[in-house]
């Protein structure tokens, strides 16, 4: 049994590494899909927004799914739709068909990730060992996205754009086979009908809802697509909410929230993924557009942070079981912030070193917050919702994600448009200072340029510079805030209490042979 809990430690973490990598690493490869597939700016978009929108909205049911049915079987379909879903997006042909298969590789990713947590928890039902199996996943799980650039910039320059998806192949299938042999099963002693109703809404909701926040810089917070998709997230949920407070055996049971822990552990890793994981995004683009370095390059200057997260990671796999989570979550948030406004204050003659105290400040705060948050969110429910538990946290730390780049993007679009305008004004470029700033805001400057004529280009090019680092301090300010908000909140909302009353589910599943 010990032997194949470390094997599930090695897979879960494999999977969650893939899952996750799979978020950043495409951004990547966005120019080289542009120019082979010949694909729009909409159909770019739909490239990330298609795999994050199937993610978030399938979460939560993959969790029930696998308290019902076994953890081990959901996670193995799901890295079988993971892995075929690759290759149908190694082998595209065409935009349509590579966003249909992100979709399909988002719900096989949706169905890896909600069984992730689950699986470590039954595997390590004793506080000390699930805490340092807890330490591992969640340095990887931050390191994967932090990673992401890099290993998209080495696959891109090596093999071109198809094997960012292709090199999951070998991976899933050796991983498939680790399942079968390695991995023990655990369930729920749940039974009853499936409630398809829940998974529907709940489904339709957090779709709607991740499409609204990743359209909604795009395509405007007030415009027709947005607003349609902010109200029928509104209805499914709330329809949701209404079945599963009428239903006998509900997906997401009122259970689950009975211990306030769920929600400050949902709340703290909302307030982490919102914050330090939506700017890599900001922080990816200021690297390549405004410091000019090649995909490789930028993702080696992001190193600082992964290591960060490593060592912070490493040692909570002491501290976590000894130190109350409150303040752990809470001391790792601040620390969050402290980075954030360690990495303000840009000038246009800085490089890339100005980044580092902050991003090695930022990199201990997610190591911090990653395995406690998590362990948090597991304590807090008895074994039989591990499931349900370890979908809800991932389906938090998604939509964050999302609303991190939403939020942000707003703040970050109104000052360069602010800034560039200033800086256009009385020059003949002023009358296209809005089309040009949101050329800025989207990174998409190089084609902004090739489109001016040669003698204007160095007006705009000192503009666009100039409104990047005040959007980028902007952004950074604001982040700052909200991770200084969810320090304070968590305080109370995370009980030690809650978790010390894990102990009987603890045994339980233990009887159980979970």
């Amino acid at each position: 049994m010990t032997g194949n809990r470390w094997w599930t430690l090695v897979l879960v973490c494999v999977a969650s590494f893939m899952v996750l990598l799979d978020v950043t690493i495409v951004n990547i490869a966005l120019p080289d899909i542009e120019a082979e597939l010949g694909a729009s700016l909409s159909d770019l978009q739909w490239v990330v927004a298609s795999y994050a929108v199937a993610l978030s909205a399938a979460l939560l049911t993959g969790g029930s799914l696998a308290d019902r049915f076994g953890r081990r079987a959901v996670f193995a379909i799901g890295m079988i739709l993971f892995t075929v879903a690759s290759l149908l997006c190694g082998v595209a042909g065409d935009p349509l068909f590579l966003n249909a298969a992100r979709v399909l590789q988002g719900l096989g990713a949706a169905a890896l990730l909600a069984t992730s947590l689950a699986l470590l928890a039954a595997a390590y039902p004793g506080n000390k060992e699930r805490h340092l199996a807890l330490a591992v996943w969640g340095a990887v799980s931050g390191a994967a996205l932090a990673v992401g650039p890099l290993a998209g910039g080495m696959l891109v320059e090596a093999s071109g754009w198809r094997s960012v998806f292709l090199v999951n192949l070998p991976i899933g299938f050796l991983a498939l086979v680790g399942v079968a042999y390695r991995m023990s099963e655990s369930r729920g002693r749940r039974s009853g009908p499936v409630d398809w109703p829940g998974f529907v809404t709940l489904s339709i909701g957090l779709g709607s809802l991740s499409f609204a926040l990743l359209r909604a810089n795009e395509a405007g917070w007030g415009s027709a697509q947005v607003t349609v998709a902010f109200c029928i997230a509104a209805l499914s949920l709330a329809l949701f909410v209404w079945i599963e407070r009428t239903r006998r055996d509900p997906m997401l049971p009122g259970a689950v929230f009975q211990r306030v822990t769920t929600t400050g552990a949902s709340l703290g890793v909302l307030t982490m993924s919102s914050t330090a994981f939506a700017l890599l995004l900001y922080l990816t683009l200021y690297l390549q557009t405004i410091l000019g370095h090649d995909p490789l390059e930028a993702g080696l200057r992001l190193l600082p942070l992964t290591l960060s997260i490593f060592v912070a990671s490493a040692v909570m796999a002491r501290v976590g079981s000894v130190v109350p989570a409150r303040w752990l979550v809470s001391g790792g948030l601040a620390l969050i912030g402290v980075g954030l406004l360690l990495m303000g204050g840009l000038k246009t003659s800085d490089d890339w070193t100005t980044l580092l105290a902050g991003q090695l400040v930022t990199g201990l705060g997610v190591g911090f917050v990653n395995p406690n948050v998590v362990a948090a969110a597991m304590g807090a429910v008895d074994s039989e919702r591990s499931g349900v538990a370890s979908g809800l946290n991932n389906t938090f730390r998604s939509l964050g994600i999302a609303l991190g780049v939403a939020v942000m993007g707003a703040v970050f679009a109104g000052r360069v448009k602010d800034s560039v305008s200033d800086a256009l004004a009385g020059t003949p470029l002023a009358g296209r200072a809005d089309e040009l700033a949101g050329a800025v805001s989207s990174g998409q400057l190089e084609h902004a340029m090739g489109q001016l004529p040669a003698r204007e280009r160095g007006i705009f090019a000192q503009a666009a510079q100039s409104g990047f680092v005040e959007g980028l301090n902007s952004v950074l300010v604001f982040a700052a805030v909200v991770a200084f908000v969810g320090t304070v909140l968590v305080i109370p909302l995370i009980r030690s209490r809650d978790l010390e009353g894990d102990g009987d589910s603890e045994q339980t599943a233990a009887a159980s042979g979970h």
